[in-house]
């Protein structure tokens, strides 16, 4: 049998991977599309270098809700877009490791780093916890907590890109980072507001935020809008979340393989169906997660000119940007509405949560 099966490939074929007019033919397909969101990306860019406080990702995740929803995009730039919401994000969540600082970590201390882990395991287990209750599908109660105890949209994708590799509940992904916009959004008003109400000092305020708001751009708004030095420490408190990702990613990432094993070897699946299987399982630690541990390495070992980590830090919100346009474009408004009231609930509720937590944790620290 494998004479014959050798025998029935040509000996010169060429492998499609390395096939150069595949290639091209591909690049092809995902120019119009890729182009797009690179300029839309740069547009939300602008604007948000314009009005003070205004993340770039919010505009371009609306932008992509808007031509979804109110426009008509060709179909040419579908291929596009879809790799957008999927490579330029992991690609700009590699870049994001170029942020973060183990000194600047470590220096906030072993009892705000003891809760900045228990936010979010907390936040993971709570929201899971209440997905149950409310009945919410568990894949997308799983998102929406690390979304809204990590670091927002980039948490999401990357826990999809791992708990559902073939992207057969995408809608959930969709539906779990317009959540993190609208909630995250709410919260740039009511973080300062509810500090100025509790009479918090400017450091508090800002580890608060840092420990309870979602997404960075976010906590930039927020501390900014305190004042008095509450950004410089809403920063940090928010990026020793964001390191939490990389382990969360693991974790999860083992535990799909197990699955895909125990679904595998059941005596009842057949033979295509475990090979099929088999070939999903996810590596133990993502490629993309093992950039991120690089550049959070690169940044905080090597001595790295300031103009490099500032071309950085615009190539990672560029590429986040034109990601979150892609994954906005996604977004059907009719879809959103008819997944019902309930993920907005447990939305809501993983939000209280994580602000209790991070507000318990402030105030046992202060």
């Amino acid at each position: 049998m494998a004479n014959v099966s050798h025998a029935a490939l040509p000996a010169t074929a060429t492998p499609p991977s390395r096939d150069p007019h595949a290639r091209l033919d591909r690049l092809t397909r995902l120019l119009p599309g890729l182009l797009l969101c690179l300029a839309v990306a740069g547009v939300s860019f602008g604007v948000g270098r314009l009005v003070s406080g205004l993340s770039p990702l919010i505009v371009a995740i609306v932008l992509g809700v808007l031509a979804a929803n109110v426009g008509r995009l060709p179909g040419a730039t579908s291929a596009g877009i879809d790799f957008s919401a999927k490579k330029l994000l992991r690609a700009g969540i590699v870049l994001l490791g170029l942020q973060l600082v183990l000194s600047d970590i470590l220096g906030l201390g072993a009892p705000v780093l003891l809760v900045v882990v228990g936010i979010v395991a907390g936040g993971l287990l709570g929201t899971v916890l209440l997905g149950r209750l409310l009945r919410v599908p568990a894949g997308l109660a799983l998102l929406i907590a690390c979304g809204f105890s990590i670091c927002g949209a980039a948490a999401v994708a990357g826990a999809a890109g791992v708990t559902d590799p073939d992207d057969e509940a995408e809608e959930d992904t969709i539906t779990a980072v317009a959540l993190v916009v609208i909630f995250g959004t709410l919260m740039i008003a009511l973080v300062p507001l509810t500090a100025s109400l509790l009479h918090l000092v400017p450091a508090a305020a800002g580890r608060w935020a840092g420990g309870s708001v979602h997404e960075i751009a976010q906590v930039v708004a927020v501390g900014g809008i305190i004042g008095g030095g509450a950004l410089a420490v809403a920063v940090v408190v928010k990026l020793a979340r964001v390191l939490l990702l990389a382990p969360v990613v693991a974790v999860l990432s083992i535990r799909q393989r197990r699955r895909g094993r125990a679904a595998a070897g059941t005596v009842a699946a057949p033979a295509e169906a475990v090979e099929r299987r088999s070939t999903r399982l996810p590596p133990i630690v993502p490629p993309f997660v093992v950039g991120f541990l690089a550049m959070v390495l690169l940044r905080s070992f090597a001595p790295l000119p300031a103009g490099v980590v500032a071309a950085g830090g615009i190539a990672q919100t560029w590429l986040l940007a034109a990601a979150m346009f892609g994954l906005g474009c996604g977004v059907r408004v009719r879809t959103l509405l008819r997944v019902g009231p309930r993920p907005f609930a447990l939305a809501a509720l993983s939000t209280l949560l994580v602000a209790a937590i991070a507000g318990v944790g402030v105030a046992v620290t202060a």
